[in-house]
């Protein structure tokens, strides 16, 4: 009989960000696969979990999640942790998670901490629809390139950023985006928990803490052509042409960069 991998939430700062499903699996599994073992210690001990855990990363991935699959084939519970939030997101595991599926393994999400969705809730930017696209490349030349396809992406746009790198990213999105509105999020739930606001140049002119864990968020572009048309008369010619209301609201708040919210206000 099969076991069951857990794919378990954790804080991104403060410890009490932990849900009490998460905390009641981690003391029920027979082995925790952590990123790095002594960061997931203190959240360990803090809860008083004593459980066996095991290192799983970039540079052991290939070979651990052959050990950590023999394990679930024989009824093994196994819970994957990442340093701080939700396993996989630009984390190792999908390569456990993929054999694991097609073995029929059960694979069960223990859901709870995200650095993404905090950061985008509180960023003050568009919600209904965003792209995360992990890190950025290191490289200012190829990170360029990547910003350029995603110049029409009608979403909020979501990275993670090495506090190193962030003003030369501030830069590119400057030259490549030009003036949109961008939020850096960082620390986020951590004493210094700070969200900076404005235009990358505004941005690069202020005084940045260049340490810590940063999340970048790009608006749609300020100074991109808007259309003049009343926001009811638009939604009225999408209905006329087939759409449903909220298919045609939708399309009205990706097409402005305002949110659906801010579109039925203007209805109003």
């Amino acid at each position: 009989m099969p076991g069951t991998l857990y794919l378990v939430a954790t804080p991104i700062g403060n410890l009490e960000d932990i849900t009490l499903r998460a905390l009641r699996i981690l003391r029920e599994v027979d082995l925790i696969a952590c990123e790095d073992t002594r960061q997931t210690r203190k959240l360990l001990d803090h809860y008083a979990i004593h459980k066996p855990t095991v290192s799983f990363h970039e540079h052991n991935e290939r070979a651990r999640a052959l050990e950590l699959l023999e394990k679930l084939r024989n009824d093994a519970r196994i819970a994957m942790v990442s340093d701080a939030g939700t396993p996989l997101v630009s984390d190792p595991g999908y390569r456990l998670v993929a054999d694991a599926l097609a073995e029929g393994i059960r694979v069960e999400p223990i859901p709870g901490p995200s650095a993404v969705l905090a950061a985008l809730a509180a960023s003050g930017l568009p919600t209904d629809a965003f792209h995360f696209g992990g890190f950025l490349p290191a490289r200012s030349s190829p990170r360029r390139k990547a910003l350029a396809v995603l110049k029409d992406e009608p979403a909020t746009l979501v990275f993670f950023e090495a506090p190193h790198r962030i003003r030369e990213t501030l830069t590119d999105i400057e030259e490549v985006l030009g003036p949109r509105p961008v939020v850096l999020a960082r620390e986020l739930t951590k004493i210094h928990e700070q969200f900076l606001r404005g235009t990358p140049a505004e941005l690069l002119h202020s005084d940045i803490p260049l340490k810590g864990e940063f999340t970048l968020l790009i608006g749609k572009s300020a100074g991109l052509p808007q259309d003049d048309t009343p926001v009811a008369d638009a939604i009225a010619a999408r209905v006329s042409a087939g759409m449903s209301r909220m298919e045609a609201i939708k399309s009205v708040a990706r097409d402005r960069g305002l949110s659906k919210r801010e579109v039925y206000r203007l209805t109003l």
